[in-house]
């Protein structure tokens, strides 16, 4: 594939995909902590997205950048617009802002209860004779 064939792979989609998100690996396996962020953020919403591995060719990254003018990966898309990157899909998704964006309800947030540590005596062992 050429360059400019690349671009025109990437803009179609984009513009034909409602959630689109370029990523390190895929959302089953994605290649890094960011990218996992974001497709985790996604996944939790239960929202249908494509997505797209930058890694097999340097020049779908380069071509997304100048496509998007984001230096960065991962790349979310909603209707054809850029969202952001990890941390700002990530601070939308923690605000409610991204479920609104995407027209889904927000997941209540899961009760964490803290386990207490047990108490146990405290023992020492003689591994000396």
């Amino acid at each position: 594939m050429t360059n400019d064939e690349i671009r025109a792979f990437i803009e179609n989609a984009i513009n034909e995909n409602h959630v689109m998100l370029f990523m390190k690996g895929t959302p089953n396996q994605p290649a890094c902590g960011f990218s996992a962020r974001a497709s985790g953020c996604l996944n939790a919403l239960g929202v249908r997205y494509a997505a797209l591995d930058i890694l097999p060719d340097p020049r779908i990254r380069e071509e997304l950048s100048g496509v998007s003018g984001w230096p960065t990966i991962p790349q979310l898309f909603v209707d054809g617009k850029l969202v952001g990157g990890s941390d700002i899909v990530l601070e939308m998704f923690e605000s409610g802002e991204l479920a609104g964006l995407l027209g889904v309800e927000q997941p209540e947030a899961p009760q964490v209860e803290e386990e207490q540590p047990q108490k146990r005596p405290i023992g020492l062992e003689n591994r000396l004779g």
